[in-house]
């Protein structure tokens, strides 16, 4: 089983991920703190919203660079650059999530994790 990277390291990608979000003006940008859940699938969720297809391209790609400039991390995986309704950037022990706003809506990831610890971070 490979070993978990120390939690130090999932703050400071967090950290990151928000910066990159805050670079090109994301909204509603939340930070849920994972580690605490029994099974969860990552330390932090970082959740974002954005108003249209060429801006989430845009967060998204904000958040790759400063993650790069940052700390010389690549995402593991990204998913869903041709719909560009729901962009996920997954850095394993943090999950960048980049939603247009009604889909943030449907989805509610903050609801679906209700006991995560959420710091919202001020615009």
């Amino acid at each position: 089983m490979a070993k978990k990277k120390p939690k130090a390291d999932s703050e400071k990608l967090s950290k990151a991920v928000v910066s990159g979000m805050q670079e090109l003006k994301a909204i509603d940008i939340v930070v849920m703190d994972l580690r605490e859940i029994k099974n969860a699938v990552a330390d932090f969720f970082v959740i974002c919203s954005g108003n249209s297809d060429k801006q989430l391209s845009a967060i998204a790609d904000s958040i790759d660079k400063e993650v790069v400039k940052k700390l010389k991390e690549n995402p593991w995986h990204v998913e869903g650059k041709n719909n560009k309704e729901w962009l996920i950037l997954d850095y394993i022990t943090v999950v960048a999530h980049v939603f247009k706003k009604e889909h943030r809506k449907f989805y509610a990831l903050e609801k679906l994790w209700g006991d995560a610890h959420i710091t919202k971070i001020e615009d």
